[in-house]
């Protein structure tokens, strides 16, 4: 009976120090930290001045209050692709990814969704470096693009998205023809063959194809494979007669007529062929 009414006591001063630390603010509480909710309007009235102002962190900030205070008005669903166009506005694209993919798979069938998409792909576009550099956000760029030119073609956004696929496609394979090129020059033939094979192959719609073509004549003929260069000419010739790189290439292999007067920027005509 004795250690039932010590334990009792116990337990009882327990819940009054508890209360005590409470109030004074040891478990982070403290009597100017009291939510007060705003009416919905209000919140994102502010945050729209916030954004025309270009207080982008405040506006952010305020639209994430408005479905945080709201979470079921119709404000609050704008409010969220508010904040992430807020976020893709000062850059900050990793947050507007993801503010982007819960948009998405929160509202599958809203009417913002193809805008949504869209804003995602140009997160990714914004981002692209030059060919020197990884790439993979580029291809990320691509991907998500594509994705709205497939799902929403009717769209506002798919004629702009359809442009930048296109681009995406030629820078990807811009970084294809700079790695050949390096190979080349570091005479790794067959390194820079595949390279440059995959460019025609897989980007043939893109600029670089002529170019592509015209080191391939290059790289065959440094290996000594006269056979291959002349059939990469006459492909070159055929799709392309009028251009300074089946110009080089003719020279090259036929030592008739003379290469292009300019460097087209790619490391010069013949790579130390000769």
């Amino acid at each position: 009976m004795v250690i039932v009414v010590r334990h009792a006591r116990r337990v009882l001063m327990l819940l009054v120090a508890t209360a005590s630390l409470a109030g004074c603010g040891w478990f982070g509480g403290s009597k100017d930290d009291t939510f007060t909710e705003q009416p919905v309007e209000v919140l994102y009235n502010r945050a729209l001045d916030d954004l025309g102002r270009q207080e982008y962190k405040q506006a952010a900030k305020e639209f994430e209050e408005v479905d945080r205070q709201h979470p079921y008005s119709v404000w609050a669903t704008k409010a969220q692709i508010m904040a992430a166009f807020t976020y893709y506005q000062s850059n900050k694209y990793d947050d507007a990814i993801i503010a982007l993919d819960r948009f998405i798979q929160l509202h599958p069938g809203h009417r913002d969704i193809p805008y949504a998409y869209y804003l995602k792909g140009l997160c990714y576009y914004e981002q692209i470096s030059d060919v020197g550099r990884d790439q993979r956000v580029t291809q990320q760029a691509l991907d998500a693009l594509s994705e709205v030119a497939k799902r929403f073609p009717d769209s506002p956004y798919a004629r702009d998205a359809r442009l930048k696929v296109e681009l995406c496609i030629d820078h990807l394979a811009g970084k294809e023809m700079d790695i050949g090129r390096y190979y080349q020059k570091q005479h790794q033939y067959v390194g820079a063959i595949n390279r440059y094979r995959l460019v025609i192959e897989r980007y043939q719609t893109t600029t670089h194809v002529p170019e592509a073509l015209h080191r391939l004549v290059e790289t065959y003929l440094a290996l000594g494979v006269q056979s291959e260069a002349k059939e990469t000419a006459a492909v070159l010739g055929y799709n392309f007669p009028g251009s300074d790189w089946y110009q080089d290439s003719y020279f090259l292999v036929t030592g008739e007529g003379a290469p292009a007067p300019e460097d087209k920027g790619s490391g010069g005509w013949f790579f130390g062929i000769f």
